[in-house]
Parts: structure tokens; C-alpha cells; sequence
């Protein structure tokens, strides 16, 4: 994002319009959408995931729900303070609202929700931004309790940290500027630059297709759409949640047809914590059967989700 040299007024021009693009589109965070019944659970486990139980891994296996405080909660609660890892660059599913300073979006939703749960008080809630690729890391070395960040739960994630039970079901898609040519996948991608997110499934993905030009990664998502406003990236690989959020936030791009690894996510922390991750499930539960869940949604991703009743609450497994 950076420019320089004489030629370079009309980069900081262009620069400077991209970040203008996308402070206007973050100030309309607070919108909403419309209200609707509440979905039906899926019934099937998306693809992807059939294939990580085949391998031996089920990504829908965690601890039973409990209320019950054991030493992991217990010593949160000594503590005063649950510290949870979130986004804050992630149109409707993480971001910081420039008019309150405030980091809202449906994860943040539910991230809130844990935390006045476990803890009986929203003041005692730390919601701290984590990049994508040091979400692990945050975890294991004591960072963060949790983190509630559209993480992808997979056979590799789960030798390293504990998941609840998942809580959306995602695809990973595509995105590309409208004046492309591109009609899928294949062509958005082929002999191109490609943009993921360290650390990010979208980035194992495009890496394995082995067709992209080159894969250029960043700390954060949005990163990828500035690069792709400034013309420095052809497509951004990411999944269909924050796609979608990004189409919204920047009315000159577009997901191209088609999707590739179905898959869930759910919320991470420490492997020893089981009574916290039961602790979550609960939560989770509750969270779904008193109607927040469907309202989170419908109030911030419902109207710029493709395949909306793919999204769903998955089917306990």
C-alpha cells in the first residue's frame, strides 16, 4: 500500500482512494437486515468435512455442553477476565465501527455472548484483535482464552488446539474485480496473483490448486482487497462469509461462480480447558435455541450471503 517516485502520484491518488472506499464502507456497519424465521439445521456434513471423518478426524467431535465451572473456568473467573481474539478488519463478521470505536459484526456477536455467559458480566469481556495467522499462537501461549474469528476447524488445527462444536458451515470462494473476464474459479485463479490471509485455509487451498501465477499472502483479509483495488493482486481467495463481506464493503468486485472445501468453524482455545470448551457448547446451545444466533445473522450477513441456507446452524453430529 505503500508508493514513492515522481510517477507516483497518481499510485497515492489510487492509494488513497482505496482506503477512503473503505473507511465509507466500514461506517455503515451498523445496518441491518431483514427479519425472518428462524433456519432449519442442515442435514449433511459439507464435503470437505465427510472427507477429514474418513481420514479419522471428526471436526463435529467436542465435550459435552455444561454450566458446570471447572478449574479452566474457575480460573478465568479469578482472573476478572476472559480475553477472547477476534477480528477487527472483517466486513459484518469482525470490524471496528469508525463512529464508536467499537469492533461489531456476527462473530463479535457471538464472541459478546461467550463472554457475559462464562463470566455473568459484559464488563469483564477483553475482545482483542488477532491476525489470522497468530490465532494458534495466541491460544497456546496464553494470549487469548479463545478465539472467535471464522477459524476453520480441520484435522491440523485440532492436534493443536480444542474447537466447540462448529457453529457455521463456509466455503471457500473467490473474488475478483467486476471488470474481469473470469466466469469460475479455475479461470479467476489460473496464471494469476492470488491474495489469501497467512495462515488461512484459503491459502492451503490456492496453493494446492498449483495453477496461480503467484500467491501473495497478508496479515488480514482486508489487505487483500486494498491490493486488489490498487491492481497489485488479480483475485483474493477467501471464504464465503468474509467474500461476501467484501463484496458488500466495495461495490467494484464480485464473487465468481463456484466454490471449493466446504467446511465448518467453530471456536478455539487451549486442548487442556475442557470444562471451558464445555462451557462454550453450552453456550453455543443457548445461543441457537433462544433466537440470537438467527438474529446475529439476519442483522449481518443474511443479505450478502450466496446459498444463504447452506450457512445454517449445522446438524449436531
Amino acid at each position: 500500500m505503500r508508493t514513492r517516485g515522481s510517477s507516483g502520484s497518481r499510485r497515492r491518488t489510487r492509494t488513497a482512494a482505496a482506503l477512503a472506499l473503505l473507511a465509507a464502507g466500514t461506517a455503515v456497519l451498523t445496518g441491518g437486515g431483514p427479519v425472518g424465521a428462524a433456519p432449519a439445521a442442515t442435514t449433511a456434513a459439507p464435503l470437505a468435512v465427510q472427507q477429514d471423518q474418513a481420514d479419522g478426524c471428526d471436526v463435529y467431535r467436542s465435550v459435552p455442553p455444561s454450566s458446570d465451572d471447572g478449574p479452566a473456568v474457575k480460573a478465568v473467573k479469578a482472573r476478572r477476565s476472559l480475553v477472547i481474539g477476534v477480528d477487527q478488519n472483517s466486513y459484518r463478521w469482525g470490524a471496528r465501527n469508525p463512529n464508536t470505536g467499537q469492533i461489531e459484526g456476527f462473530d463479535i456477536d457471538l464472541a459478546r455472548a461467550i463472554g457475559a455467559a462464562v463470566m455473568g458480566d459484559p464488563d469483564k469481556v477483553v475482545l482483542k484483535p488477532v491476525a489470522t495467522a497468530d490465532r494458534i499462537d495466541a491460544i497456546k501461549k496464553g494470549r487469548v482464552d479463545l478465539i472467535v474469528r471464522t477459524m476453520t476447524i480441520n484435522c491440523k488445527r485440532m492436534e493443536d488446539v480444542a474447537f466447540s462444536k462448529p457453529y457455521f458451515n463456509i466455503s471457500q470462494r473467490v473474488l475478483v474485480p467486476k471488470s474481469s473476464p473470469a466466469k469460475n474459479i479455475d479461470d479467476a485463479i489460473k496464471d494469476k496473483a492470488v491474495c489469501a490471509a497467512d495462515g488461512s485455509t484459503a491459502q492451503t487451498v490456492v496453493k494446492e490448486k498449483k495453477t496461480a501465477r503467484q500467491v501473495v499472502t497478508v496479515e488480514n483479509q482486508l489487505d487483500c482487497l486494498v491490493l486488489m483495488q490498487l491492481g497489485k493482486v488479480d483475485a483474493t481467495m477467501t471464504d464465503n462469509g468474509l467474500a461476501a463481506g467484501q463484496a458488500a464493503q466495495d461495490q467494484t468486485v464480485r464473487i465468481v461462480d463456484g466454490e471449493a472445501q466446504p467446511e465448518v468453524i467453530g471456536v478455539a482455545m487451549l486442548k487442556d480447558s475442557t470444562d471451558l470448551t464445555a462451557r462454550v457448547n453450552q453456550v453455543l446451545a443457548d445461543y441457537y435455541a433462544r433466537g440470537d444466533w438467527t438474529r446475529s445473522y439476519e442483522h449481518w450477513l443474511k443479505p450478502y450471503m450466496l446459498n444463504e441456507a447452506e450457512h445454517y446452524w449445522p446438524a449436531p453430529h
